[in-house]
């Protein structure tokens, strides 16, 4: 094969093949949830959809709590893990539902767990 024939086999090559400089913006894009309670062990935020908040492109989690009234207040995590550490792991008797905006969610607690609490 010459080389007038290698060059008409090769074609350009998809763009998303190419390898691009590294972007000089932090991660983008947000993913939003609500965090319901089942039940309110403290009885300080009540039952239903207590929080609102979203996971950043950065893996940090903003959330709103609805509770007081009429701002509710705001809270930083440095990911999603950490908010579920301090607020929903330590009360498993809430039985509560982290539902995200694409439908996935995570249950936390159980029957047996809020009957022994």
């Amino acid at each position: 094969m010459s080389n007038e024939e290698k060059q008409d086999k090769v074609e350009t090559p998809d763009e998303s093949l190419i390898p691009k400089a590294p972007s000089k913006l932090a991660a983008q894009g947000i993913r939003t949830f609500t965090v319901c309670r089942q039940a309110d062990e403290t009885g300080v935020s009540g039952e239903g959809v207590v929080i609102e908040g979203v996971v950043l492109g950065t893996g940090q989690c903003i959330v709103h709590w609805l509770y007081p009234p009429p701002r509710g207040g705001i809270a930083i995590f440095d990911s999603m893990t950490d908010f579920i550490k301090v607020h929903i792991e330590p009360h498993p008797a809430n039985k509560t539902i982290i539902t995200y905006q694409d439908g996935e969610q995570e249950v936390f607690g159980d029957s047996e767990e809020a009957a022994s609490a």
